[in-house]
């Protein structure tokens, strides 16, 4: 299946899924937004755990415990996410819980990302050289309508009069989009766990890795509209990219013949105001519950101490002539050992340097590190997002979702806390940062385990710029966490049998 299947869940959950591995190298998914609670054994992510061998199965067992929302799943190494291989979640709200609309007539998972049509190794061969620009953007995995090389379309059939809610999710490896659908209103009700300020849009920016949900009701003449995804920040008329504009279709059931009006325009791409202003509105609902009866609002940063701040800094460099993607000039390093194991088994020690990694200054030369630095387990952390690329950046943090308080141009000071939003930053777990700008996160850290902080750009991942949190808390009484599973995998240090052959991996090994 492309995408892959539904996973279809309900707060609170325990959710099993059997991961058989028919490719020729290993393999790890990761489950994009859901916090694994005191579990982050079961992140799927290069520091939590070993992988799964090529021709081999592993069993992820995780709780979607006290969350709701619109997430998604992918492979997590071995530049595998470019040759698909995600799919949709959904994690409803108990029937207990009142939810902040009606009941919509249907809901539609709707996977939209940036394709290669190359072979995913041929890509993974050039990503540290002029790996070039992808060929389409998908839509559940379909190209777009009037596309040469496809059969088929991606398109949802509605009734008139009646509302369906959209899950909108960013599978791609490089591109934002913006989504919108010929001649109708969207109504922004949810994104990536939290409910939003119910707002009106005509199109929505959606960032790689970000998933929201939208309100669409069909209430035009019944005839065939498109669904439209083109890229930001990119002119597919310069560079005669037609087909890197995804579009499908919303057709209404007693609709007569097919849609042929022009595809709708979108904002500028290169209009970055738009985008931040967007950005800035949306906003959590502070007054419904979500997965749990008590408003969100409940929980607000207005008068938080913080503990710890972070201040990154993602940009590129050479390392010994090479391409790498460095925080801070530290280009994360992929060990044999899986983080999380040296943890448990050794306190990291042989393995990795706790707080190596300069967390509020860059060095002055790139270079290559395990980067695990220290969470205080229920503090505050301040996280600013530096983007010194020329292109959009995403930012997520696993195990958490995080109030998303500022944005802003330029250089981050102390005195640019004076601009935040703490009255009702939106909650959520990937965040996009503009190039040559800043954003701004408060996480309360509360869920104890080893826990990546990555760019989801797939290049900037790939190549180095991530690092590692972990959260401790030294009294077992009572248990912080979960124990490792009792089908743990073990690899590097920990594994007797003779290392297997995998893929190529762009980074030095220990």
């Amino acid at each position: 299946m492309f995408p892959g299947p539904l996973i279809n869940a309900t707060t609170n959950d325990v959710v099993h899924v059997n991961v058989f591995n028919n490719l020729d190298e290993p393999l790890l998914i990761t489950w994009n937004g859901i916090q694994q609670r005191l579990n982050s054994w079961q992140d799927g992510v290069s520091g939590t755990n070993c992988p799964i061998e090529a021709g081999s199965n592993w069993t992820y067992v995780f709780q979607t415990k006290d969350q709701i929302g619109t997430f998604t799943y992918f492979p997590s190494i071995n530049f595998h996410k470019v040759a698909g291989g995600y799919g949709p979640i959904r994690v409803n709200n108990r029937n207990v819980i009142l939810v902040p609309f009606a009941k919509p007539e249907a809901e539609f998972d709707l996977l939209i990302g940036d394709w290669f049509e190359a072979d995913y190794k041929e890509i993974r061969s050039l990503v540290q050289e002029s790996w070039g620009i992808p060929d389409v953007m998908l839509m559940n995995g379909k190209a777009p309508y009037g596309y040469s090389n496809a059969t088929d379309y991606e398109s949802f059939t509605v009734t008139k009069g009646k509302t369906y809610r959209i899950r909108v999710s960013n599978v791609g490896s490089v591109f934002s989009f913006n989504f919108r659908i010929q001649n109708h209103k969207m109504v922004l009700v949810e994104t990536e766990g939290s409910y939003t300020n119910q707002i009106i849009l005509d199109s929505l920016d959606v960032h790689v890795g970000q998933s929201y949900s939208v309100l669409v009701t069909a209430n035009q003449d019944e005839a065939d509209y498109y669904m439209v995804a083109s890229p930001k920040l990119f002119d597919t008329n310069f560079s005669n990219t037609p087909y890197l504009v995804g579009n499908g279709v919303l057709h209404y059931a007693n609709a007569v013949g097919t849609g042929r009006a022009p595809v709708p325009n979108g904002p500028d791409p290169f209009d970055i105001e738009f985008s931040i202003n967007q950005a800035k509105s949306v906003r959590w609902n502070l007054t419904t519950g979500a997965a749990r009866p008590n408003p969100q609002g409940t929980f607000n940063v207005s008068n938080i101490t913080l503990t710890q701040s972070f201040i990154l800094h993602g940009s590129k460099a050479e390392i010994n002539g090479t391409l790498r993607y460095v925080v801070n000039n530290v280009s994360y390093l992929t060990l044999d050992t899986a983080l999380k194991l040296a943890d448990y088994f050794r306190n990291g020690s042989g393995v990795y340097e706790l707080d190596a990694f300069p967390v509020r200054s860059v060095n002055d030369a790139a270079a290559y590190g395990t980067s695990v630095v220290t969470g205080v387990h229920k503090g505050w952390l301040e996280i600013v997002f530096n983007n010194g690329h020329e292109v959009m950046d995403s930012w997520h943090l696993d195990g958490f979702g995080f109030y998303v308080v500022g944005f802003g141009e330029g250089e981050w000071t102390p005195e640019s806390r004076n601009t935040y939003n703490l009255y009702d930053p939106v909650v959520r777990s990937t965040v996009q940062v503009y190039p040559g700008r800043w954003t701004v996160v408060y996480s309360f850290l509360d869920n104890p385990g080893m826990w990546n902080l990555r760019s989801q750009n797939l290049q900037h991942w790939y190549l180095g710029q991530e690092l590692y949190v972990r959260i401790h808390d030294d009294d077992p009484n009572p248990a912080k966490e979960r124990p490792p599973p009792e089908n743990l995998l073990l690899c590097g240090i920990f594994d007797e049998s003779p290392s297997p052959s995998g893929a190529p991996a762009p980074q030095p090994r220990w």
